[in-house]
């Protein structure tokens, strides 16, 4: 059985696949194809997972020209490899992977969304991204949406109406317990310390972060402080100008830029704050939980799946700065109910995202599709 893993750039496959390609190949005995973007990202996916890798440039943004040379290439690969099975991520890589698929005839085209852009979008670009999921959607034999809130954007926006399958709880990539180990010691110390972790973008709700943590800081002086862990995009959604000037000024955000290693942050941290505008079904939550940390989320889809309100965390509204303002002081002044929600965190973690029952999971999908 061959298997073509596809996604837009190299670093996702080796984000949300590190392991799952060598162990489909090894243990399971697939043929494993790994396609994306050229670089020395796909170079290293090829070491780490011993699998054969092709490269097919592919563009993030909308590049109609572009696109269709990518659509041609990736149906010639498609012609010669002659696949059992295509899944792919990411939406660039789903729209011109499924439609290849479908023209080369591939007998299973499984495509996951593991987010949504278009239930945040407005006027003609909104027209245009459902179009293009629609689209995808139109050319796949199976579609996994991530989390139940994606499916039933999927559904009630009439994207399509195949049947749809959330695998597990939600998630596709599972969490590594051995990995995540909390630190052992006593949350809410003085000061309370609130981690982000993700791109500084404003998508992710960092505007109104900044501006509520600001607030805090003065309310309630040398009590909070906050740790901005990612790096900034500046030709994809860049925050505003006065939101980068107050993390570059002010003494309690520290901004650490793109980690290899995130876990130190988590360890230092009292609690994650993840105010995103829009999300598949966010990792970093999931992170957060393994190492023993509430969050501060807000509701929107994956995260109000993994969060629940008052157990393990606490949801707000997104775009919602007096809401996050709020939430953040509440566990500052009582810093007892972030502790609270910390006894459950890792367990409601370890009973739903584990990372061989995550891949189980796929794996029995996999085989129900080409039975």
């Amino acid at each position: 059985m061959k298997l073509m893993r596809v996604t837009t750039v190299p670093t996702t496959l080796l984000s949300f696949c590190s392991g799952l390609l060598r162990e489909l190949h090894e243990r399971d005995g697939y043929e494993v194809l790994a396609v994306s973007s050229p670089g020395e990202k796909l170079d290293e996916l090829a070491h780490n997972e011993g699998v054969r890798t092709i490269a097919v440039p592919m563009q993030r943004h909308i590049s109609p020209l572009k696109d269709l040379v990518s659509l041609w290439r990736m149906w010639r690969v498609m012609r010669r490899e002659r696949p059992d099975m295509v899944h792919s991520m990411t939406p660039k890589a789903g729209l011109i992977t499924m439609i290849a698929a479908w023209l080369a005839r591939v007998p299973v085209r499984i495509h996951t969304f593991t987010g949504l852009v278009f239930p945040t979008a407005a006027g003609l670009k909104r027209r245009v991204l459902m179009a293009t999921d629609w689209l995808t959607c139109a050319c796949a034999t199976h579609v996994i949406p991530e989390g139940e809130g994606v499916k039933a954007d999927l559904l009630n926006n009439g994207i399509t109406s195949k049947p749809l399958r959330v695998l597990g709880h939600g998630n596709i990539r599972g969490i590594d317990l051995e990995y995540w180990v909390p630190n052992e010691r006593d949350l809410g110390g003085d000061p309370f310390r609130f981690v982000f972790v993700g791109r500084i973008v404003g998508d992710k709700g960092i505007n109104e972060l900044v501006s509520a943590f600001t607030r805090l800081s003065d309310d309630l002086p040398g009590r909070a402080r906050l740790t901005l862990v990612g790096h900034h995009e500046e030709q994809l959604d860049p925050i505003k100008p006065d939101t980068r000037r107050i993390i570059d000024e002010c003494d309690e955000i520290d901004a650490v830029g793109a980690q290899s290693d995130v876990r130190p942050f988590y360890a230092e941290a009292d609690a994650l704050v993840f105010p995103s505008y829009r999300e598949g079904f966010p990792n970093v939550v999931i992170e957060a939980g393994a190492m023993g940390l509430p969050s501060i989320v807000t509701d929107i889809n994956g995260s109000r799946e993994i969060i629940i309100d008052g157990v393990n965390g606490v949801i707000i509204p997104p775009r919602d700065e007096q809401a996050l303002y709020e939430a953040m002081r509440r566990w500052v002044e009582h810093p007892e109910q972030a502790r609270a929600m910390a006894k459950n965190a890792r367990r409601m973690v370890a009973d739903r995202y584990e990372q061989g029952y995550v891949r189980q999971c796929l794996k029995d999908f996999y085989r129900s599709c080409c039975s």
